[in-house]
């Protein structure tokens, strides 16, 4: 019973210590402005103009922490006060983005990856664990078993998704460096900010992991 509560006290804590780390990092680096003064919508479409990507728009969208890349619509969306802001915070998070972007237009293969999983991963989010508890309520070992190869598409599509965020911050990194965005001592602020965002999606991996490794312990205890 111990290694339950403990189980599940790590599922509930370790997404909430991600958000509060990302929360933290960008309240902190939104109130500091950056040295250049251009606003996120300028970073974003200055390092989109350098690397010569002209059919990718950067747009305003509400919410905070919304900001993200939409390779359908080739969009930069950026949350407004990142969009409008001058901070840096502002600046790291639309140079991320932007290399989302950057990724689509040189065809990154774990981008194009992901994008393949998706479909698949959505319907095993969706399907996987209904499947799993109806097979442990009625005691069907195959049921779950199938649950768990649904549920094993959307735990591939998080760690999928960790080579996209890593490989998406250091060409933001590279790209602020080298245009000149960047100035003084912010090349260490500005990763912190990013650093910060990408314990969510690490957090979000570990908690799929540690779910589906969770599911099979039950498969195994319903087939014995």
């Amino acid at each position: 019973m111990g290694f339950w509560i403990i189980y599940i006290v790590a599922l509930l804590a370790i997404p909430l210590w991600a958000q509060s780390k990302v929360k933290k990092s960008y309240k902190k680096y939104s109130k500091i402005s950056n040295s250049s003064g251009m606003t996120g919508a300028e970073v974003a479409k200055k390092i989109l103009q350098d690397n010569r990507i002209f059919d990718v728009g950067v747009e305003p969208v509400k919410g905070q922490l919304s900001d993200h890349y939409d390779p359908r619509k080739k969009m930069v969306r950026l949350s407004e006060d990142n969009y409008y802001g001058t901070s840096v915070a502002a600046q790291a998070i639309a140079s991320h983005e932007v290399g989302h972007a950057i990724q689509d237009a040189q065809d990154y293969a774990f981008l194009r990856f992901r994008s393949t999983l998706a479909p698949a991963a959505n319907l095993g989010s969706n399907m996987s664990f209904m499947l799993i508890i109806a097979g442990a309520i009625i005691g069907m070992a195959d049921l779950i078993l199938v649950g768990i190869v649904f549920m094993s598409a959307a735990v591939l599509f998080q760690l999928v998704t960790l080579p996209v965020e890593f490989n998406a911050s250091s060409r933001a990194m590279q790209q602020i460096v080298t245009t000149g965005i960047i100035r003084n001592n912010e090349e260490k602020e500005t990763k912190k900010v990013l650093d910060a965002a990408a314990l969510t999606y690490v957090a979000a991996a570990l908690v799929a992991v540690l779910e589906l490794v969770r599911f099979v312990m039950m498969y195994f205890a319903v087939n014995e």
